[in-house]
């Protein structure tokens, strides 16, 4: 019996393709393992948004060398979106002759051919293609839980924020068809699946490339009334494009979470523009005041670049300030990482790593403060859980999340997937705890 680990980097994005990849593998009579040293094949699923993520991806990979010196049948591939920009694949071919299989973001229905040429010539197999109108359906799919499922509604990006590289990797915007996505939700239900989260680069902009087209708000409606689905969740919001038509569907249905995951990126209006993020730091702070306005218990979370090119003390300043403002339930901080092929890369003003250095740190302060009085809010409350399984540190306490996405550790009975009641007995600041009722 062949096995294969796959070992993913990044987004949910990236999750949901190697979920794909294990449903294919899967179908090839391999079977999952854990474990590096009894893996026949080792695929490395990539991110490129940052480069720590480049650099972990590259050390891991100098790992394998050694590991198939001593195992000669092993396969190593290397996918996802690093391998849609071409330096990296020189790269790989030039000082890393022990990888087998390379292939991009739009290649993954193609894994099982690519493993078959591969064992069949015994050379290194490359296959990249820059971007593809295609969206694949039906591909079968090994999940990570039996109670809750990513669904991806679209691909790529139009956006072309200066610093981000996904619209080279990922390609441009393609939207599925809802009549498909519906299909896919109600074969999950009835798998057993209770939650779903769509997933898309800007899940606002669904439907835009579609001739029998309706918007996202309604996809989201719609796939609410699935029978069975008790939770549905969505990633990722671009703010200019969150229409009142999306916050009167989430206000209005029960089903869908009280959580939007709405980067905000920086609080100046300054690096906003040089962002070419088509929104000011007023309009998005109305915007954030909208939605709580309309959905009082909305939890909304955010992502934050310090060190952005050009970047002042003043305009840090403003990226605090309207942290205050919003009182964000979390945010996804990160360093500002220069991506080679986006035109922040060689943009004049490269801010100073030291100088980052401490505006993160102040950043990072904030955000726990914040986060610490916004959890203060559920305690003694009681609130539904969806439940996960047994906690990684404690197999005598359950954890799960509320539909506002809170983490909840908590003494009780159940399942994965059963949704139970449960009073927040303590507050910390990256979870909660409590007992069932």
């Amino acid at each position: 019996m062949k096995k294969y680990l796959i070992i993913t980097y990044g987004c949910q994005m990236n999750e949901n393709d190697s979920e794909k990849m294990s449903g294919m593998l899967d179908n090839l009579g391999y079977i999952q393992t854990d474990k590096e040293e009894d893996a026949n094949l080792i695929i490395m699923n990539t991110c490129s948004v940052r480069e720590n993520a480049n650099n972990r991806f590259f050390g891991n990979l100098g790992n394998f060398k050694k590991l198939k010196k001593r195992k000669k049948d092993l396969i190593i591939g290397v996918c996802g979106c690093m391998m849609q920009e071409e330096h990296i694949v020189k790269k790989i071919k030039e000082k890393y002759s022990f990888v087998d299989i390379v292939f991009g973001t739009h290649n993954i229905a193609s894994l099982p051919s690519l493993l078959e040429e591969c064992e069949a010539k015994r050379k290194l197999v490359v296959e990249v293609l820059s971007d593809s109108d295609s969206l694949p359906e039906g591909l079968p799919v090994h999940r990570q839980f039996k109670h809750k499922a990513f669904v991806s509604i679209m691909k790529g990006c139009n956006n072309f924020c200066t610093y981000c590289i996904v619209p080279y990797t990922r390609g441009r915007e393609r939207s599925r068809e809802y009549k498909n996505i519906l299909s896919e939700v109600t074969n999950l239900a009835k798998d057993g699946v209770k939650e779903v989260t769509l997933l898309g680069q800007n899940v606002n902009s669904y439907g835009k490339n579609l001739e029998d087209r309706i918007s996202f708000a309604e996809l989201l409606k719609r796939v609410s009334e699935v029978e069975g689905i008790e939770r549905v969740r969505f990633m990722t919001s671009h703010p200019k494009d969150l229409s009142d038509e999306l916050i009167e569907v989430i206000k209005n249905n029960d089903k869908i979470c009280n959580h939007i995951h709405l980067p905000m990126q920086s609080g100046s209006s300054r690096i906003l523009k040089l962002m070419n993020r088509h929104y000011d730091k007023e309009t998005y702070i109305n915007l954030v005041k909208k939605i709580r306005s309309e959905i009082p218990d909305i939890a909304i979370t955010t992502d934050i670049i310090v060190g952005f090119p050009t970047e002042t003390e003043e305009d840090f300043n403003d990226t605090l300030d309207v942290y205050k403002e919003c009182e964000f339930d979390t945010a996804f901080t990160f360093i500002y990482s220069k991506r080679e092929g986006t035109k922040a890369a060689v943009m004049e003003g490269q801010v100073d790593e030291d100088v980052v250095k401490v505006r993160f740190d102040k950043l990072v302060k904030l955000h726990d403060e914040i986060l610490f009085k916004q959890n203060q809010k559920y305690l003694n409350k009681t609130v539904d859980v969806l439940i996960d399984g047994v906690s990684r540190t404690n197999d005598k306490v359950l954890t799960g999340r509320t539909d506002t996405f809170k983490l909840v550790n908590f003494t009780g009975n159940g399942k994965a997937g059963d949704i139970v009641k449960v009073k927040i007995t303590d507050v910390k600041t990256f979870h909660l705890s409590g007992e069932q009722l």
